[in-house]
C-alpha cells in the first residue's frame, strides 16, 4: 500500500522533491493571495473606509481560521510521520478524525466569533463607517469557517501524501470564480439586478470557500488513503483526536500570535486615520505575494521532514532544512529590489489615494529589509512541526509577535513619538529578535531529536540524495 501513496519522500533527490512540491504550492498560494486581494480591490471601488474595514475584519477572521492552518500542519506532520513509519491504517484513521474534528471546532468557533468578534474590532478601530464595514464583513465570513477548516484539514492529508497540486487547482478555480461573481454581487447586472453592495465581497468568499471544500473532499476520497467517514470511527477512540489536537494547538496559536502582532499594528495605526490602515493592509497583501516563493518551499519542507523523521532518516532531515533555509534566504534578497522598483505602481492598482500609496510604500520598503529573515523563520517552523515539536513554534510566536511587537512599537511611537514609519521599524525589530530565538530553539531541538542541526551536513557524502 505504501507504494501507492503519491510520493515517498524518504528516497530520491531532496531538491527534486522541493521543486515538485514547492512550485505547485507557491502557485496555489499566489492565487490564494490574489483571492484575498480581490476583496481589497473591489472595496477600493467603493471607498477608502471600505478598504480599511475589510483589512480589520479579515484580520480578526484570520484569528479564527488559524485553527485551519493548525489542522493543516498537524495533518501534514502526523499523516506524514505515519507514512514514514509505514503505518497505513493509522494514517487513514488520522484523516477521518481530522475532518471530524474540523467540523466540531468550526461550530465552536462560529459561536465564539459571533460573541467576541465585534468586541475585538471595536478595540482596534475608531468609531465610524470603517468599523461598521469591518463588523459586517466579519460576521458574514463566519459562515465560511467550517468550509475553510475542512479544506485545510484535507490539504494537510494530501500534502502528507505528496499531493501539492489539488489545493493549487482549487485556489486557481476559486480566484477566477471570485473575480467574476464579486462585482456581480456588489454592483448587480444592468437592467436585471441591483446587487447587494459591500456585503457582496464577503458573500463571494463564502460561496468560493464551500466549493473549494467540496473539491478537496473529493480529492481526499480519490487518494490512496481514501476517506472513511462514519460516526463510529469519528466519535470513538479519542486517542487519535488527542494526537491531532496536541499538534494543532501550538501550531494554531503560533499563527494567532502573528494575528495578535498585526492587531497591535492596527491598534497603533488607528490614531493615524483610515488612510494609514488602508495603506498598511494593501502593503501587507503585496508583501504576502512577495513571500510566496519561500512559503511554497517551507510548506514543501514539512512533509519532507515528517516522512524522513518518521523513517529515522535524520541526515535527509538536516539536508532538507539546510536547503530550504539557504534557497529561501537568497530568493528574498533577490526579491527585495522589486519592492523599490514596482511597489508604488502596484499600490496604484488598488487605490487612487496618494496618502494611502505613501503609507503602503513606506511599509513595503522598511519591512522588506527583513524578508530574508522570514525564509529562515518559516523553515524552522516547518522543521519543528515535522519533528512533532509544535509547542516550540508557539513560544517563538509568543515572544516575537505577542511581546516584542508591542514593546518595540511602544518604544518608537509611545516613547520616541515617531511618525507612522516607527510602527514599521518596531515590527521589523521584533522579527529580528524572533529570528535569533528561532535559531536557538531549532539548535536545541535538533540536538535532541535528530542528533544535531548543521554539523553533519556533508553534501559530498550525501550526493545520492541530491
Amino acid at each position: 500500500m505504501v507504494d501507492k501513496v503519491k510520493s515517498d519522500l524518504t528516497v530520491g533527490s531532496i531538491p527534486g522533491h522541493f521543486y515538485r512540491l514547492a512550485i505547485p504550492m507557491a502557485i496555489g498560494m499566489v492565487f490564494y493571495t490574489l483571492y484575498n486581494m480581490a476583496g481589497i480591490y473591489f472595496a477600493g471601488k467603493l471607498s477608502t473606509n471600505a478598504q480599511a474595514g475589510i483589512g480589520i475584519g479579515h484580520l480578526v477572521y484570520f484569528f479564527l481560521i488559524a485553527f485551519g492552518f493548525g489542522l493543516n500542519a498537524a495533518m501534514a506532520g502526523l499523516v506524514g510521520n505515519a507514512l514514514g513509519e509505514r503505518k497505513i491504517n493509522e494514517a487513514k484513521l488520522l484523516i477521518t478524525k481530522g475532518i471530524s474534528l474540523a467540523v466540531v471546532i468550526s461550530i465552536i468557533l462560529m459561536v465564539f466569533g459571533i460573541i467576541c468578534g465585534p468586541l475585538v474590532i471595536n478595540l482596534v478601530s475608531e468609531v465610524g463607517s470603517y468599523r461598521e464595514y469591518s463588523v459586517r464583513y466579519f460576521l458574514i465570513l463566519l459562515s465560511a469557517l467550517p468550509a475553510f477548516l475542512i479544506s485545510y484539514t484535507c490539504n494537510g492529508a494530501l500534502q502528507a501524501q505528496g499531493d501539492s497540486v489539488s489545493m493549487q487547482r482549487a485556489l486557481i478555480g476559486a480566484f477566477f470564480l471570485i473575480i467574476i461573481i464579486t462585482p456581480i454581487l456588489i454592483f448587480g447586472v444592468p437592467n436585471l439586478w441591483l446587487g447587494i453592495g459591500f456585503d457582496g465581497i464577503s458573500l463571494s468568499v463564502v460561496i468560493c470557500q464551500n466549493l473549494v471544500m467540496v473539491f478537496l473532499l473529493i480529492q481526499v476520497k480519490r487518494s490512496a488513503l481514501g476517506l472513511h467517514l462514519t460516526w463510529k470511527v469519528s466519535l470513538t477512540n479519542f486517542r487519535g483526536n488527542y494526537e491531532i489536537i496536541k499538534q494543532m494547538i501550538p501550531g494554531c496559536m503560533s499563527f494567532q500570535m502573528v494575528i495578535i502582532g498585526s492587531l497591535v499594528v492596527q491598534f497603533a495605526l488607528k490614531g493615524f486615520g483610515p488612510n494609514a490602515l488602508a495603506g498598511y493592509n494593501i502593503g501587507l497583501r503585496i508583501e504576502q505575494l512577495l513571500l510566496l516563493p519561500i512559503l511554497g518551499m517551507t510548506q514543501a519542507l514539512l512533509p519532507i521532514v515528517a516522512q524522513n523523521y518518521g523513517a529515522k532518516n535524520f541526515q535527509r532531515v538536516r539536508l532538507a532544512l539546510f536547503y530550504c533555509c539557504s534557497a529561501g534566504f537568497v530568493t528574498m534578497i533577490i526579491v527585495y529590489p522589486i519592492i523599490w522598483i514596482f511597489g508604488s505602481s502596484v499600490l496604484k492598482v488598488f487605490t487612487p489615494s496618494s496618502e494611502v500609496i505613501s503609507v503602503g510604500v513606506s511599509y513595503l520598503r522598511i519591512d522588506g529589509l527583513i524578508l530574508p529573515l522570514y525564509a529562515i523563520l518559516f523553515s524552522i517552523n516547518s522543521f519543528l512541526q515535522g519533528v512533532k515539536r509544535p509547542a516550540s513554534i508557539f513560544w517563538i510566536g509568543l515572544f516575537r509577535q505577542g511581546l516584542l511587537t508591542a514593546f518595540f512599537i511602544w518604544i518608537f511611537i509611545g516613547v520616541l513619538g515617531c511618525d507612522v514609519w516607527g510602527v514599521w521599524v518596531g515590527a521589523g525589530a521584533s522579527v529580528f529578535f524572533g529570528w535569533m530565538l528561532s535559531i536557538f530553539i531549532a539548535y536545541k531541538v535538533a540536538n535532541k531529536e535528530i542528533g544535531g542541526l548543521w554539523q553533519k551536513v556533508k553534501y559530498k557524502s550525501e550526493q545520492p540524495y541530491l
